[in-house]
């Protein structure tokens, strides 16, 4: 290896360090994390909290790939792009994932498959990374370790399964109308919609209207008197939009622009 090559190495090692070190951008959600060149790394590179992976159950095994995957690859599947390599860094990283910040790192896993026969297997796979996973019981006490698993899902949710767990490793992302029927934020830490829904603030040239502001406050109010958290997906992936949102206090912004809001989010703290 000459020169330059080991420099080059050396700099990514100090890179990864310090990125696992840091404190985390609590507000970051990475949206289809498993699109970037290094899924997971790359996030936890940019200090994301939160990364949402889309699995597909076939042949018995969850393949991570937004749609069916022509071809299957065992070196892309949910344990091999996210339970295994979150577990070594947890080991080797005196118990969390950011070593200097013991609360979550949040994997939301879409379900893009049937989701009750797609539960099973998903629950089989996590129950061997038991030791890093947090766990909910049906009087929601929580056994806390660093990763809180939140399912979604594309063919409905495995939310009555979920539910009627007495002990869980995993919890729900839940909708706006699934507040106040007494789900508790350890089983729903999230409330999740679709922005286009309910906001049409684009940024750009248009002004932001009070009935955006007053339904964005309206909605973080009712997500938080609960606990939970707020996120939208299908918003624009720019500052404005970004700043709309945080300055509005909802928790996640839901991005695919990793380093983009890094710097926004580095920029906006100082």
């Amino acid at each position: 290896m000459n020169n330059l090559k080991l420099v080059l190495v050396f700099l990514l090692l100090i890179g990864c360090s310090q990125s696992k070190t840091a404190i985390p951008l609590i507000n970051a959600h990475a949206h289809n994390d498993y699109e970037h060149k290094n899924p997971l790394f790359n996030a936890i590179e940019n200090k994301f909290n939160s990364v949402e992976v889309d699995v597909h159950l076939i042949e018995n095994v969850l393949y991570v790939s937004h749609d069916i995957p022509v071809f299957l690859d065992t070196t892309k599947t949910l344990e091999t792009l996210y339970l295994k390599p979150l577990q070594k860094i947890i080991e080797e990283n005196e118990g969390n994932v950011y070593k200097d910040y013991d609360g979550f790192f949040y994997l939301m896993i879409d379900v893009k498959t049937d989701a009750a026969i797609s539960y099973e297997k998903l629950k089989e796979n996590i129950l061997k990374y038991k030791s890093i996973i947090s766990t909910t019981t049906y009087q929601n006490q929580e056994e806390k370790k660093p990763i809180k698993i939140v399912v979604t899902g594309h063919k409905g949710r495995p939310f009555a399964q979920i539910l009627k767990e007495e002990s869980s490793l995993m919890s729900i992302d839940g909708r706006f109308k699934e507040l106040g029927i007494n789900i508790s934020s350890e089983i729903m830490p999230y409330i999740s919609e679709n922005y286009k829904n309910h906001l049409s603030y684009t940024g750009g040239k248009q002004d932001l209207s009070q009935e955006d502001k007053k339904t964005l406050s309206k909605m973080v109010n009712a997500v938080h008197k609960e606990g939970k958290k707020l996120r939208f997906w299908a918003s624009l992936d720019t500052e404005e939009v970004w700043t709309f949102l945080l300055n509005h206090k909802v928790d996640l912004i839901n991005t695919d622009s990793l380093s983009k809001f890094n710097k926004y989010m580095n920029t906006r703290n100082n």
